[in-house]
């Protein structure tokens, strides 16, 4: 006979995990016309803005804690922001006029990003895109407290996330030029984890000169992409050409492999099981020309998660315990439409808020483990593109059946807006702008 206690435990973690099951289903489900899986449907959330006409929620954590960045009014600068029981908190800077938050943020509300200073750059880069060649650092902002990072000997670094520990993952740079990068860029830089403000070098794959760390998990586990300097890259924010995704395990450089494409081979985040999600070309591209499509690498295999019907490209940036995945799916034209992949589907998140919505969803950014989605939308009706939220609704309905909502047709202004207002963002793939 067990002991009295040890059954009741047995009892207590089973009523539990049936919990976590029944609040989960909606999440799981899948569409494919069956009862037992029906579509997912979500409700639709806009975040709003600083002031300005511009935002993007980039990561959310499981308190439903959002960090994204806005413009200000006039949409001349931005600040990284945090949205919080209906407020959004300006992050502010370091004394330049831009800061950016461009990945997640840990459960405790700690969020990573990169802040411009007040002075130039003393060789002219331009290390965080953003066109001002102001010197660009790190931070690492908690509880209204915006602590810069430092590099390895170079002017600038960035930060892309940070664990549940308070390490930190991203780039920094060193003091030594490189002759193989184009202007403005002129020194290495290299993957890096901070501890405690303690910065320390990941290792390149074999052959390559830069890299670059974009996620963390709570186990420490790394991934990113190392290769060559190259022009800045708003699918990296970082100015490289990626030939090798990675994941530093245990002191361990674990290359990933790709879907056939020698180039742009990039992973963007991994969950505490070990799943990575990225980019990677497929097979046929060369250094300048090619196409991604997204991927899953699950048990040291890569799998192509294909794209949208009709679409080329696509890219996976965020994955949860779940499995499920967030990216970004590109037609010939260079449209990008957000996207949902679970149990084997990808879904158009257009389809799966309420019908009849005037937004429309461009890009899924982030997913927490309740199955909450986070990117930014276009609201046909005013040309603005904000960040939204979108949870998921088990008494919704999907609009999965209908043909698909029309991609809009983007004003020459709002391309503009996005040219210039993404072109310094991680955002997995390349878009049009004409």
């Amino acid at each position: 006979m067990q002991p009295k206690h040890s059954t009741s435990l047995r009892r207590k973690l089973t009523a539990l995990a049936l919990a976590l099951a029944l609040a989960l289903a909606p999440i799981g489900a899948m569409a494919g016309g069956s009862r037992a899986n029906p579509a997912p449907s979500y409700t639709f959330t806009d975040l709003g803005t600083l002031g300005g006409t511009f935002s993007l929620a980039y990561g959310i954590n499981n308190r439903g804690q959002i960090a994204g960045f806005s413009t200000l009014s006039g949409d001349v600068v931005e600040h990284s922001v945090v949205w919080e029981f209906g407020r959004m908190t300006d992050l502010g800077t370091l004394g330049g006029p831009d800061s950016q938050s461009f990945t997640g943020l840990n459960a405790f509300g700690a969020v990573p990003g990169v802040t411009e200073l007040a002075s130039l750059d003393p060789n002219g880069e331009d290390f965080c895109g953003i066109g001002t060649h102001l010197t660009c650092l790190g931070f690492l902002w908690h509880r209204g407290v915006m602590t810069p990072l430092g590099s390895f000997g170079g002017n600038n670094s960035g930060a892309a996330m940070v664990n549940d520990l308070g390490v930190v993952a991203g780039y920094a740079e060193t003091s030594v030029p490189d002759a193989d990068c184009p202007p403005p860029q002129f020194l290495h830089y290299q993957p890096a984890v901070w501890k405690r403000n303690h910065i320390q070098s990941l290792p390149l794959y074999p052959g390559d000169t830069e890299g670059a760390a974009f996620w963390i998990n709570n186990w420490g586990e790394v991934i990113g992409a190392s290769g060559v300097c190259a022009s800045f890259d708003p699918r990296y924010a970082v100015p490289i050409r990626p030939d090798h995704a990675l994941l530093w395990r245990s002191g361990r450089t674990i290359e990933l492999g790709n879907l056939g494409g020698q180039y742009n081979n990039a992973a963007f985040a991994i969950n505490d099981l070990s799943e990575i999600v990225g980019a990677s070309d497929i097979a046929g591209d060369t250094p300048t020309a090619g196409f991604q499509h997204a991927f899953l690498w699950r048990h040291g295999k890569m799998k192509d998660l294909g794209t949208l019907p009709g679409d080329e490209q696509s890219a996976a940036v965020a994955i949860n315990k779940q499995g499920q995945v967030t990216g970004v799916s590109v037609d010939s034209a260079g449209n990008i439409t957000g996207f949902l992949w679970q149990r084997g589907r990808m879904y158009n998140l257009n389809d799966l808020i309420p019908p009849g919505s005037p937004y429309y969803v461009l890009h899924g950014f982030g997913i927490n483990d309740w199955g909450q989605i986070v990117g930014f939308a276009v609201n046909t009706e005013t040309g603005e593109v904000h960040g939204f939220l979108a949870s998921p609704d088990p008494h919704g309905r999907s609009n999965i059946e209908a043909s698909g909502k029309a991609k809009p047709t983007l004003s020459a202004r709002v391309r503009r807006q996005l040219l210039n207002w993404l072109h310094s963002r991680r955002t997995g793939v390349q878009f049009a702008t004409h």
